[in-house]
């Protein structure tokens, strides 16, 4: 079965990705948001510049869209090296990471995406990597088996997952550097499409920032791209200018309402409120029942909803909260009216 996500969930519109790393910022300074975490890395940088030394293993994790992937880039633009890129579920053998740890030179960032989905044998030939940059390569079978010894270049490993419940301890605890990525607030994300807008050469005032940022599910990467969506309709429908009410028309027209709910967002919702009456309800049956991949739900729909308040996890399963059904105009049962009182 395809993976389904909804029009602003991760891996969408791929066409649009070379715009993404255009507008993605190239060093801390630029980054907007996340400022504790900010800080703590320009010490750790500066740190190990003084040493000489790689900047220790960093470990990100966070529902998408937040910027792992941007700060891997800035960590190695902030050290001055290379950056290699791939993702888990492409080093599907040892091999395929000994062919990428053979091409690191002294200090690079090696960058691993959806760190959680590695191979289980490639994430144990990791450990000794990790720990004293030596990689074991077994050549043979039975008794004419041997190990090689290969050195690597010191480097710097930056993973990131959106599941890091899903990490086997003894990967997560070889990681000097953990950080998590919060949501943003309304005024990061309005100081974003701004900045985006500018790099895009769009008009916007004020106003119509303001309007795309609340409703971007405090997502970064969400707000990149309703920003060019709502440019389309103001340059076709309007004056070519991002005014709010502009904003408010295009956002209206591409379903995403004023909490940054999108279709599939109010489907969810109103299969655990109509349906089932507002929970508790296990994720796999709503996923039966919203016919999407239970990974869809609980990596990009129930984040945003537990942040927002219309969602909360039992220990029975999911459960609508009142803001939930206030928001859809639906009446809680009376069980849930009572609990709600």
């Amino acid at each position: 079965m395809t993976k389904k996500e909804g029009p602003l969930a991760k891996d969408a519109l791929k066409d649009e990705e070379p715009f993404d790393r255009a507008l993605r910022p190239k060093t801390l300074a630029e980054f907007v948001g996340q400022d504790k975490l900010k800080d703590n890395l320009k010490v750790f940088i500066e740190a190990a510049k003084r040493r000489k030394e790689p900047l220790d293993h960093c470990l990100f994790y966070s529902p998408p869209g937040l910027g792992k992937t941007t700060l891997a880039s800035i960590l190695a633009r902030e050290l001055g090296v290379n950056l290699r890129t791939t993702s888990g579920p492409i080093l599907e053998r040892v091999g395929d990471l000994a062919a990428l740890l053979t091409d690191l030179s002294e200090g690079d960032v090696l960058f691993i995406d959806e760190i959680h989905r590695l191979n289980r044998l490639v994430e144990e030939s990791m450990y000794p990597v990790m720990e004293d940059f030596t990689f074991y390569i077994q050549t043979g079978k039975g008794p004419m088996a041997s190990t090689v010894k290969l050195a690597v270049p010191r480097f710097t490993l930056v993973g990131a997952t959106t599941r890091a419940g899903l990490l086997t301890g003894p990967l997560r605890d070889r990681f000097g550097i953990v950080g998590h990525l919060g949501f943003y607030t309304l005024p990061e994300l309005t100081s974003i499409v701004r900045r985006s807008s500018g790099l895009l050469g769009i008009s916007a005032d004020t106003g119509g920032c303001e309007e795309i940022a609340r409703r971007s599910r405090a997502t970064p990467r969400i707000a990149n791209r309703l920003l060019r969506r709502v440019r389309d309709f103001a340059e076709v429908e309007g004056t070519g200018v991002i005014t709010r009410d502009a904003a408010k028309s295009a956002l209206d027209k591409l379903e995403v309402d004023q909490n940054g709910l999108d279709s599939l967002d109010r489907r969810f919702l109103r299969v655990l409120t109509e349906k089932f009456g507002g929970g508790p309800v296990g994720v796999e049956t709503l996923a039966v029942a919203v016919s999407e991949e239970v990974d869809t739900l609980t990596d990009v729909v129930e984040p945003f909803l537990i942040q927002i308040g219309y969602l909360q996890h039992t220990p029975r399963g999911r459960m609508a909260t009142k803001a939930a059904f206030e928001h859809l105009g639906v009446k809680p049962p009376a069980r849930l009216g009572e609990l709600f009182a």
